[in-house]
C-alpha cells in the first residue's frame, strides 16, 4: 500500500530517492520539479480525450478508456521502474489522483515501494510559490552594463558565498543581447521551481547574494514575493570605468554573428532611437562592432542611471560601493565580503 506523505517530506526524500511525473509529456514539458523523471501514464492525446469523457459521459467511461489505453504499457513501465534500481520510487501527478495511484499500484506488484505526493504537484506548485515569501538576508550586485556583476557572483560563489546566478536560471542575460549564446529559456513556472529549489538549499542566516535585476529576464518573470524583498534590499554597486566596460562586451557579444546582434539591437530601436538604431546596425554591418556597442552602452547607462535615481533619489551618492577597473573580476571578492560583513540585516 502506498504511502502519501506531505511535500516537504517529498522533497526532502527526492534528495535520495527518484522522483517519478506520471503526468502527460505536455504537462511535464511545461513545467515539473527539477530532477523529475517523466513516466506518463497517457499521451497528450489520451489524456484529452479521457479528460473529454471524463466531462461527456462519466467517471466509469473515462476509467474504461484510460485502462484501454495504460494496458499494453504496462510491461514497460515496470521495466522503466525497475532499471531505476531503486527500492523504493516517489510517484506524483496532477493532484495525487488516479494517475499516480495506478502506477504505485503497478510497481509495488513488482516489489517496489512507492509513497505518492499529497494533492500532488498543484500541492507543491503552492510550496514552490510560498518558499518566495520567505525572509532572506538579500544583498544585491548593481552596476552599470558591463560591470562583471555576474562574474564577481560567481567568484563570490567560489569563496563560500550563498550565492543564487538569476540569468544562469533563466537562460538569459538580462539585456536584449541577452539570449545569445544561450539556451532555451525555461518557461516562467520552470524558472519558479528551479529557483525554489536553489532556495530551499539555502541557510537563511547568511547573506544571500543576488544581481540587481529588472523583473523580467527575458521571458521569465522573477517571482512577486521574491522581488518584493530585492527592492527593498540593501545594494553594493560595483564602479567600472567606461572604457573597462566597453571592452568586456565587446570580448562577449561580439563573437557572435552580425545578424543576431543586428536582430538584438532592432530589440530596443524605440527606446534607443531610430537614428540611433540606424548607425548602431550600420556599425555593425560596416564591421564596426565597437561603434555599435557604444551606442548600445550609452543607452543602458542611461537606462541604469535613470532607474538609481528612481529608486535611491540623492541617496544613491550613499550607496557602498567598490571600484573594479579590471577584467579579472576576482579582485572584487575580499572587499565585497569587508562590507558585507558591517551592514545590518
Amino acid at each position: 500500500m502506498p504511502k502519501i506523505i506531505s511535500v516537504a517530506e517529498f522533497l526532502k526524500r527526492g534528495n535520495s530517492l527518484p522522483i517519478i511525473d506520471v503526468r502527460s509529456p505536455g504537462e511535464y514539458e511545461h513545467a515539473h520539479i527539477p530532477g523529475a523523471l517523466a513516466l506518463p501514464l497517457f499521451s497528450n492525446e489520451e489524456r484529452a480525450e479521457v479528460g473529454t469523457i471524463y466531462k461527456q459521459r462519466g467517471r466509469v467511461q473515462a476509467v474504461q478508456k484510460g485502462l484501454e489505453f495504460v494496458g499494453p504499457k504496462l510491461k514497460d513501465f515496470t521495466k522503466f521502474a525497475l532499471k531505476l534500481n531503486s527500492d523504493e520510487l516517489l510517484i506524483h501527478c496532477w493532484r495525487g489522483g488516479m494517475r499516480s495511484s495506478a502506477m504505485a499500484w503497478l510497481l509495488e506488484t513488482v516489489g517496489i515501494n512507492c509513497s505518492l505526493l499529497k494533492d500532488g504537484y498543484k500541492a507543491y506548485r503552492n510550496h514552490v510559490l510560498e518558499s518566495f515569501d520567505l525572509p532572506y538576508k538579500i544583498l544585491l550586485l548593481g552596476g552599470y552594463t558591463g560591470s562583471g556583476k555576474t562574474e564577481i557572483l560567481s567568484a563570490l560563489k567560489e569563496a563560500g558565498e550563498q550565492v543564487v546566478d538569476l540569468e544562469g536560471l533563466s537562460n538569459h542575460k538580462g539585456s536584449a543581447f541577452g539570449a545569445l549564446g544561450q539556451g532555451i529559456q525555461p518557461s516562467s513556472e520552470q524558472f519558479e521551481n528551479t529557483l525554489s529549489a536553489e532556495l530551499r538549499r539555502l541557510d537563511r542566516d547568511k547573506i544571500l547574494w543576488l544581481e540587481d535585476e529588472s523583473r523580467n529576464v527575458g521571458k521569465v518573470t522573477i517571482p512577486q514575493g521574491l522581488w518584493n524583498q530585492m527592492r527593498s534590499a540593501k545594494l553594493i554597486r560595483v564602479d567600472t570605468s567606461y572604457e573597462i566596460r566597453l571592452c568586456r562586451l565587446m570580448r562577449d557579444y561580439s563573437c557572435f554573428d552580425t545578424d543576431g546582434l543586428i536582430a538584438s539591437i532592432k530589440k530596443i530601436e524605440k527606446r534607443l532611437g531610430f537614428d540611433k538604431c540606424k548607425f548602431a546596425v550600420e556599425a555593425c554591418l560596416n564591421g564596426d562592432r565597437d561603434a555599435a556597442a557604444r551606442i548600445c552602452l550609452n543607452y543602458y547607462d542611461a537606462a541604469y542611471g535613470n532607474q538609481l535615481v528612481t529608486r535611491f533619489g540623492e541617496n544613491q551618492t550613499l550607496l557602498p560601493h567598490i571600484e573594479v577597473n579590471t577584467l579579472d573580476s576576482s579582485s572584487a571578492v575580499t572587499e565585497l565580503k569587508s562590507i558585507s560583513s558591517v551592514l545590518d540585516f
